[in-house]
Parts: C-alpha cells; sequence; structure tokens
C-alpha cells in the first residue's frame, strides 16, 4: 500500500533582514511602508500560506562601521507590524522573532497573548537568542551574558512564559464572562517562577488566549538548538538547501522528539528558501545568474569574505583570486554586527575548502560567494519548482518552506499565481483554510491536548 501524501506547509518571509533583497530592481518597494507589508501579507493569504515571518534586528549591522550595503536600514517594531496585519487578514498566521536575551518573560508574553486575541489566534513566536555584545549595546547589557548560558536562559525564558500563558484557565475565563463582574477571589494569572534567570510572582493581566499559547518557532543548528526545538518547540527552521543535507537533519530532529514524549507531527521543519521562475527552466536560469550578480556587488563579496578571514581585505580585487593569508582566529571579529561570523566554526577549514572550489572552477572572490552563498533554492518553470518541492516534501527532507522573494512587496505574487495552483492540483497544498488559528493551518494541537486537523 502506498504512502500517504504529505500536506505541504508554506509561508512567506519578509525579506527584511537579509540580503536576498534587490534594491536596484525597479519592483522593489519599500521595506518601512506599510502598504508593502499589506501587499505581502494579502498576498499569502489568497495563496492560503499558513503563515507570515518577521525576522528581527536588533542593531543595524554594521562592518567597518558602516551599514552593509544590501541590508535593510531600518526595521519596524515587529508586535507594532504584525498587530497592523491581524486587521486587514482574517486567516494568515503572523509570526514574529523576539529576543530572549535582550527581553523579560512578562512583557513578552503579555504582547503574543495580546496579539493571539486580537488576530483570534493566529499569533507565532520564533525564540532566537543573541551571543554578541554589539547588539547588547543598545540595551546597556553589552556583554552580560555568555555565550554557553544563552540556551539556558531561552529554555527558562520559555518556560516562564508559557507558566504566564497557562496561568489562565479556560474555566476562569468562562466564568468571568457569563457574570460579567472579576472574580476578585479567584486565582486567574497567578503566577509564581524562581529559577537561575527569573524570580517573578504576580498576576498575568492577558486571559487564556484563542491557541492556548503561541506557536513557538526556533532557528537553531547547533546541538543545544537541535534539542531546543525537540523539547520545546513546535516548528524549527532549517537551514539546509539540498535533499540529502535536509533529510539528514529531518531525520536528526525527528528522532529527538521521543525522549520528550512527542511524536513526529507534533514538530514542524521548514528550511527557507528563495526562488526564481521562468516560462522554461532555461528562461529561469538565466534570470537566476542576473539576480545573483545583483544581489553580490564586489564590496559584498569582499565583505563577506571577511565573516571568515577576519581581517580586512578592502585592498584585494573581489574580481581576483581569494587571500592566500590564513584567517585570523583572534576573538575581535572585524564583521563585527554581522551574524554570519558565527556561522563558520571553523574558519581554517572553510578557507581550504572555499580555495579548493575557486582553483577547481576558476572563480573570483565575487564568483565563489555568488555560488556558494547567494544561490536560489528553486530555480524554473512553475512546473519545475512545484515538483521539485514536493519532492522535498515527500521524501522526508522538510515539512514545507518558507519563501523568500527576491523583490518587495511584489516579487511573492509570481509564485503564489503559477506554483500554488499546481500544487493544490496534485492535492498536496490546501485550496482553501480549515480552521480559524496558525495551530490549525499547521496541524498541531492545543497545549489542552485536543488536537487540530492539518490542512
Amino acid at each position: 500500500m502506498s504512502k500517504p501524501l504529505k500536506q505541504i506547509h508554506l509561508a512567506a518571509h519578509f525579506p527584511g533582514v537579509n540580503n536576498t533583497t534587490v534594491w536596484s530592481d525597479p519592483e522593489a518597494g519599500s521595506h518601512i511602508e506599510f502598504s508593502s507589508f499589506a501587499h505581502f501579507a494579502r498576498t499569502a493569504e489568497r495563496a492560503r500560506f499558513d503563515f507570515l515571518f518577521l525576522a528581527e534586528g536588533l542593531r543595524l549591522r554594521e562592518q567597518g562601521g558602516k551599514i552593509y550595503d544590501l541590508d535593510v536600514v531600518g526595521r519596524p517594531d515587529t508586535f507594532t507590524v504584525l498587530a497592523a496585519l491581524a486587521a486587514v487578514t482574517e486567516h494568515l498566521g503572523l509570526t514574529g522573532t523576539i529576543n530572549s536575551t535582550f527581553n523579560e518573560p512578562y512583557e513578552v508574553a503579555r504582547q503574543f497573548a495580546s496579539l493571539d486575541h486580537l488576530s483570534g489566534g493566529r499569533s507565532a513566536w520564533n525564540v532566537v537568542t543573541s551571543w554578541d555584545a554589539f547588539t547588547g549595546e543598545n540595551f546597556r547589557r553589552g556583554g552580560f551574558l555568555p555565550q554557553e548560558e544563552r540556551y539556558s536562559r531561552a529554555k527558562e525564558f520559555l518556560a516562564t512564559a508559557n507558566e504566564l500563558f497557562d496561568s489562565w484557565q479556560d474555566d476562569q475565563i468562562l466564568a468571568d464572562q457569563a457574570t460579567g463582574t472579576f472574580l476578585r477571589d479567584a486565582k486567574a494569572g497567578s503566577f509564581v517562577h524562581t529559577g537561575q534567570h527569573f524570580d517573578i510572582h504576580g498576576q498575568f493581566n492577558v486571559p487564556r488566549s484563542p491557541q492556548g499559547r503561541p506557536v513557538v518557532f526556533q532557528a537553531g543548528d547547533s546541538e543545544e538548538g537541535r534539542e531546543f526545538a525537540a523539547s520545546s518547540a513546535d516548528a524549527i527552521f532549517s537551514r539546509y538547501a539540498t535533499l540529502k543535507e535536509g533529510q539528514a537533519f529531518y531525520t536528526d530532529v525527528k528522532n529527538r522528539l521521543a525522549k520528550y514524549g512527542r511524536s513526529h507531527d507534533q514538530l514542524k521543519i521548514l528550511p527557507a528558501a528563495s526562488f526564481v521562475l521562468g516560462d522554461t527552466d532555461e528562461e529561469a536560469e538565466e534570470i537566476a545568474r542576473h539576480v545573483r550578480r545583483q544581489q553580490v556587488s564586489g564590496a559584498t563579496a569582499l565583505k563577506h569574505l571577511e565573516f571568515v578571514w577576519n581581517r580586512d581585505l578592502s585592498s584585494y580585487d573581489p574580481d581576483g583570486p581569494l587571500p592566500d593569508i590564513d584567517p585570523d582566529l583572534g576573538e575581535h571579529h572585524i564583521a563585527r554586527g554581522r551574524a554570519q561570523v558565527r556561522m563558520y566554526r571553523d574558519p581554517l577549514a572553510t578557507a581550504r575548502e572555499w580555495r579548493e572550489l575557486a582553483a577547481a572552477h576558476n572563480w573570483s572572490i565575487r564568483d565563489l560567494v555568488i555560488e556558494t552563498g547567494n544561490r536560489q533554492n528553486f530555480v524554473g518553470s512553475a512546473a519545475t519548482v512545484a515538483k521539485t518541492i514536493n519532492d522535498f516534501v515527500q521524501s522526508d527532507a522538510s515539512d514545507g518552506f518558507i519563501l523568500v522573494p527576491h523583490i518587495t512587496p511584489t516579487g511573492l505574487d509570481v509564485f503564489a499565481d503559477q506554483v500554488v495552483p499546481l500544487l493544490q492540483e496534485q492535492g498536496v497544498f490546501r485550496t482553501e483554510y480549515e480552521g480559524p488559528t496558525l495551530r490549525h493551518h499547521l496541524g498541531l494541537a492545543h497545549p489542552d491536548g485536543h488536537s487540530f486537523q492539518s490542512s
């Protein structure tokens, strides 16, 4: 008997904190005007996507005292944007990245619970940590938390927030609504938490939200990050773009769930993915090559190399060969303010691998950065892209994808119009929303135990 087809989960990332965006394209729009966010969200909802995702930048990304050229300069507050989008959408999930290092559980829980009420149960929290003093300077906490403690704080932060979410019981809310009076003797909202990072007590002033708790996302590829996701998250972002790597990550993380008493369907694995569509595969490949050249200028290529080399490489020709000197392994990173510094755990090995690639393909510095860092995940005709996405999901390399277009805010339109109908025809993607909350869309159980069916 054949295995039933998995349903694909699709989401859209408003490309704010990255270097995917092509500013020079005549169709590129604002990243700060609400009309851009609204257009993007409405397109995602029209296509029946699960959710929209906003990343968060707590400080402008800098390098050598200058703002990185292809990054978005500025980012409105995540909660403000998502709350506004709740008013112009009806079904789309609203996911925001909020840092557990530079915030406090009470305020974050209150904001997410409020967003869940305002949106009718569509909020989600991407829990992240921050290790660097550079970001901490904005909070007068530069370097206040050692890197090895960041997941410890994050786990306690999430556990504390859940205690606050759960401090109101449904029967207390119903009784309060029935009488129309405040239950002065009830324990609604009461909480006490004593731990390594937080020592708080009081009463939480937002009643139980429509989802019980917001959906929890986690992004992290380290051993600690995978364990955190397996123990506590509803979904985890993956950075693996190839089928084989995706399957290995999928198997590893899903197999960790059992030790926490969880089943495979209680954690969704969703890689970010960029795409380029054309009338034919050949046309799409040509467009993709053009887009990659736009995304990586000569200056961008040199700055990217500095993530690994930890040296000033401004004197090098981006259209010339890679540096013959080795990376500086010192603690003070020249790429201060850029998160990618920590992506390369072994700079010497990375430099060696890149030199071998450049020599084998006769690549310049810019060529190397384009080929290793900015390749689109899905390139081809609508039929080719739909097939590739479905192949990934059916072969357990992911449960779906978070799509990142290179044009804002209209870059998602062509995917919604051309690829989504093909997935719907194959019976692997919804034609209508089947429930009101994000937990319905993702097929996740309510925290109190009753299950939602995935559409």
